[in-house]
């Protein structure tokens, strides 16, 4: 009988054990604490993440199993291999959610192809948060993740969400390399409409956060207010 693949939720910035409890449930902690068999996107932070936790058994005797945008497609089964075997896994991401905007969406897929059973645990996901902060519609969403690089076709993509947006009432979700944190701002300002609402979510649920929702043209009038360069943000779109 094969084991349990479980999906135990990070917080979403640097901090201590103290940080961790605020955000994740102490049934969720304690699953995390048990496990023996680890897969991460990388094996440092998933070894901090399990320091911070406190584990039931020294974190040498945890093993603990890489899966990032760089990992094979072909090595997921290998991956799994132990939890086919009977031992119950812990996927866990950077920071947040896993299997979302992450790598181990492929991992869960396979799992249940293979008839493993898939438990995602409580924790914070940076997206529902900042659209929860956001004041826009909760109801019609979607998430694109990283929108593109070049100026010209960013600006072309930004039009095209801003329509989509204002056809059918719904609300564009997407990210940004942190050092691109004003140039994605910059481009919202000079494509959008004026009447369109822009949200951006910074630092959530750390000492830091910051979240910051108004129009286009109430942005422009104090737009350099808002410090996050380097600061993980999530961005909001919404047009009328």
């Amino acid at each position: 009988m094969s084991g349990t693949l479980y999906l135990i939720p990070n917080a979403l910035g640097e901090g201590d054990a103290a940080t961790l409890a605020t955000v994740l449930p102490a049934t969720v902690v304690a699953r995390a604490a048990s496990l023996a068999y680890y897969i991460g996107e990388n094996a440092k932070t998933t070894r901090s993440f399990l320091k911070k936790v406190g584990t039931e058994r020294p974190i040498q005797e945890i093993e603990i199993r890489e899966l990032n945008v760089k990992t094979p497609a072909a090595e997921i089964d290998r991956l799994l291999s132990p939890v086919l075997a009977g031992t119950d896994a812990g996927l866990v991401s950077e920071a947040g959610c896993p299997a979302v905007a992450d790598p181990g969406a492929l991992l869960v897929r396979r799992a249940h192809e293979r008839g493993v059973k898939v438990v995602p645990l409580v924790g914070p996901s940076s997206i529902l948060l900042a659209l929860m902060a956001s004041g826009m519609n909760g109801q019609r969403f979607a998430f694109h993740g990283y929108l593109p690089v070049d100026a010209a076709e960013r600006a072309k993509k930004l039009k095209e969400l801003e329509q989509q947006s204002r056809k059918v009432h719904e609300t564009q979700i997407f990210i940004e390399t942190p050092y691109r944190n004003r140039a994605l701002l910059d481009a919202l300002l000079a494509g959008l409409a004026p009447s369109t609402l822009v949200a951006v979510a910074v630092d959530l649920t750390l000492d830091t956060e910051r979240i910051v929702s108004r129009p286009v043209s109430e942005w422009k009038k104090n737009a350099g207010a808002l410090d996050f360069h380097k600061r993980p943000a999530i961005f909001l779109m919404l047009a009328s």
